[in-house]
């Protein structure tokens, strides 16, 4: 009985692998059908519509077919910054886009920096006299940062607007891993480097505080500067200052404050504001009540072919946590993306490079590969510039030294010149559960780093040494760029962050300017009077995307959650257990030395969302199991 039920089980096994194998050959034959299909839709006379449903990013992150498949689950909605903009930027000379729309009532939002890039794009639109309108139930600071650039600004009646400033809540954990008895041995270089400060700190520390409140301050005051000269009659004092007076003051009415306010401009609901897009677009007579003649960004940008002209200018892109490995886009996988750039230096097809870095940092093994591939690029001939989006702080800022030029925007978030590691030892805590150890070895590091016995003090002092050669080298990249001694730079690193005007005027940064900008300065130093952007990517899996597009569509809006105002402020501390589940992850994650700066997520991150939904609670309650047993 007992080898039949053992030939059983591999039958059964069989049988399931072989399903699993079907459906996702079955998945990857309609997907290929589908693709051939001609384009998905044509240009229609009328508004380009955009229900940015989801977040602003600089790179949209790969989801797996398998992840996607045993979630059951679409992935949250990202849109490329970029992308956004290259489309609304194109409406203004299309004769065809009558009006360009913007619907943000499930908005998942997005840094300063993109919503400026966006806002550039919506002016140029104006300027060509073409109307611009944005309509929301609630705006929050991404949100109206937007619509502060809209002819035309609508809230629906029960909505309201909420701004709140760059900043949020830190979680430290030093009264936990007191009481758990946990020793957590901290290895760092600078006296601003916070990042490890929530393992030994029950507060922040007053450096930490000092530059944070002078970085979020700047950020603070650009956004309020762009609003305020996008949307000259925007009493920002007014609703920043006693925003519970202020919606009072209008009679509890929200929406009817953020008027008189002069946030927004006119109070309606989605049809009323359908109707009113139908008489400036053209009224779809064919669709429900409020329905309008409108074109949707992926068949515009279908539509809307890039240039591929004169010399190619590539662009390797930098985006998220920088990590070991060769995890997908979204990631900032060393491995991968040393691979893009140096297929850039094998190739002949490009003119010079340009690294487009918009990541916090991470590892510094990942940050040197990468760096060491962008010195390979420079090995070659090419000019190379950096133009820094959002942040570019810690290993961001490490893999941007090999660069002839800097770029950055007043609001990014740079320097962090600093690292750390952290490794926990349970010494204390096992004996707690009636666990004692013993050690033999024959050399001072046999077994060592021992997390069950303690560490000793050789090893300790090793790995100390390793962070501070480390920060010495880290010291020495940045001094050669930027034509300094490394003392000098150790003033201004120390693991401060800084924002982009002072970031240029201590000399991290070279000028202010985007990605475009950048591009410009590299197509000059290679003398190409005609050029065009190439950016390297990944390739992306062709099932995975189809899956994504299906679960979307299939979803709709029926997890978003509420709308109100109430809704839209509770979101944003959604992102606690994803940020709970990293500071574990990165405790007792044997992570390695590490370029990272904590402050820098809620520096831009105002909207904080969750990693993956359930799947980030079940993971940091995961991680919180380990570090308990």
């Amino acid at each position: 009985m007992s080898f039949a039920r053992s030939v059983w089980k591999i039958l059964v096994a069989i049988k399931d692998g072989l399903v699993l194998l079907f459906l996702l050959l079955f998945f990857a034959l309609l997907y290929a059908a589908l693709a051939v299909r001609p384009a998905p839709g044509m240009v229609r006379d009328g508004a380009l519509y955009l229900p940015l449903d989801g977040a602003i990013v600089e790179e949209a992150a790969d989801v797996s077919a398998t992840d996607l498949l045993l979630s059951g689950d679409a992935p949250p909605t990202q849109y490329v910054s970029r992308d956004v903009a290259r489309a609304i930027a194109a409406a203004a000379d299309d004769k065809r886009i009558k009006a360009v729309v913007l619907d943000l009532e499930h908005f998942g939002g997005g840094s300063s920096v993109h919503m400026s890039q966006i806002g550039v794009a919506m002016d140029k639109v104006r300027a060509a006299n073409k109307p611009v309108l944005v309509r929301s139930l609630v705006y929050t600071d991404d949100a109206m940062q937007l619509a502060a650039h809209a002819s035309e600004a609508w809230v629906d009646p029960m909505g309201g607007v909420a701004l709140t400033g760059p900043g949020g809540t830190f979680l430290f954990y030093k009264g936990l891993i007191d009481k758990l008895k946990v020793n957590a041995h901290i290895f760092k270089v600078g006296t601003y480097k916070s990042a490890v400060e929530p393992y030994f700190r029950s507060d922040a520390s007053p450096e930490s505080r000092e530059a944070m409140s002078a970085v979020y301050g700047a950020v603070w005051q650009n956004w309020q500067d762009e609003v305020k000269k996008a949307r000259p009659k925007a009493d920002l004092a007014l609703v920043t200052t006693d925003p519970a007076k202020w919606v009072a003051d209008a009679g509890g009415d929200a929406a009817q404050a953020a008027v008189k306010a002069g946030l927004v401009d006119r109070v309606g609901d989605r049809i009323a504001f359908g109707q009113r897009v139908a008489e400036l677009a053209g009224a779809d007579n064919e669709g429900p009540l409020g329905s309008f003649k409108s074109t949707d960004l992926k068949v515009y940008l279908a539509d809307k072919t890039v240039s591929d002209a004169g010399k190619a200018i590539a662009v390797v892109t930098v985006a998220g946590e920088i990590v070991d490995g060769d995890a997908g886009r979204g990631v900032a996988a060393g491995d991968r993306i040393a691979d893009l750039l140096d297929g850039v230096t094998k190739s002949d097809d490009y003119a010079g490079l340009v690294l487009r870095v918009d990541s916090p940092g991470g590892s510094v093994m990942a940050s040197e590969r990468i760096r060491a591939a962008v010195e390979r690029v420079r090995a070659k001939g090419l000019p190379v510039a950096v133009s820094m989006g959002s942040v570019a702080a810690s290993g961001g800022y490490w893999v941007s030294t090999p660069a002839q030029r800097i770029f950055a925007e007043p609001s990014t978030i740079t320097g962090s010149i600093g690292v750390f590691a952290v490794m926990p030892s349970f010494e204390a805590t096992l004996p707690q559960a009636g666990i004692t150890t013993d050690r033999f070895g024959v050399t001072p590091l046999s077994g060592q780093p021992d997390l069950l016995g303690g560490l000793n003090p050789q090893v300790t002092a090793l790995l100390q040494g390793q962070v501070e050669q480390t920060y010495g080298r880290f010291l020495g990249y940045v001094a050669k760029a930027r034509g300094k001694t490394p003392q000098e730079i150790d003033k201004v690193a120390q693991g401060r962050i800084w924002d982009g005007g002072t970031a240029r005027q201590i000399g991290l940064v070279d000028q202010f300017g985007g990605l475009d900008d950048a591009a410009a300065w590299v197509a000059g130093k290679a003398g190409a009077k005609e050029w065009h952007i190439a950016f390297v990517e990944s390739e992306p899996d062709t099932l995975s995307a189809f899956l994504t597009e299906m679960m979307a569509g299939e979803a709709g809006h029926a997890k978003a959650g509420a709308q109100d105002l109430a809704g839209a402020l509770s979101r944003q501390q959604q992102g606690v257990a994803a940020r709970l589940e990293a500071d574990l992850s990165r405790l007792i994650g044997g992570t390695g030395i590490q370029a990272y700066c904590l402050e820098c997520q809620s520096g831009e991150a105002r909207t904080v969302r969750p990693a993956g939904g359930a799947q980030a609670s079940s993971g940091w309650l995961t991680l919180l199991s380990r570090f308990l047993h």
